[in-house]
């Protein structure tokens, strides 16, 4: 496969599984985290999807296309390391969906952030969450989903955590 249809592919997951999670998350209430602003599609994406929901950006730099970065209230720099354990402080209401889009082309880095980012979201959902990664996660109290129709098996991921209503 080229390098050009393996993003394709990508981009067709992510979008799907991006799609899919709104639904679940239709009737809950809570905030967005997108962790992992790059160029901006994918904040773009959700908040035309979820034009009355508070979404809050996490990235380390910010070079997204100008039309694609959030007002400076809803945007949190730094190292995730740093900025997603300080945002129980920041985020006023739990978050009912994220968005993990956290690779980079060094694997060992990745899986390192990997490692780190499951463990760290917990405190920050509310209970039914809604989280899409482009990575492997294990999360406490969450449980893997299946994926949207099209979408290979390890290419996107989603995840829900344990609903209290249920």
């Amino acid at each position: 496969m080229s390098r050009l249809d393996s993003v394709i592919r990508r981009l067709q997951a992510q979008r799907a599984c991006l799609d899919h999670a709104v639904e679940l998350i239709a009737d809950r209430d809570g905030c967005v985290l997108e962790l992992g602003l790059g160029n901006g599609r994918t904040y773009d994406h959700l908040r035309s999807r979820l034009p009355e929901r508070t979404i809050y950006v996490f990235e380390h730099e910010v070079r997204a296309h100008p039309d694609c970065i959030p007002p400076d209230r809803f945007l949190l720099l730094g190292d995730f390391r740093e900025s997603v354990p300080a945002a129980t402080g920041r985020i006023d209401t739990p978050a009912v969906l994220v968005h993990a889009d956290i690779g980079s082309g060094d694997r060992a880095a990745t899986a390192a952030l990997a490692a780190f980012l499951g463990p760290a979201l917990p405190p920050l959902l509310a209970p039914g969450a809604v989280v899409v990664a482009d990575q492997a996660l294990t999360i406490p109290g969450c449980t893997a989903l299946p994926l949207p129709d099209g979408v290979a098996a390890d290419r996107y991921h989603m995840y829900r955590r344990a609903d209290a209503r249920a």
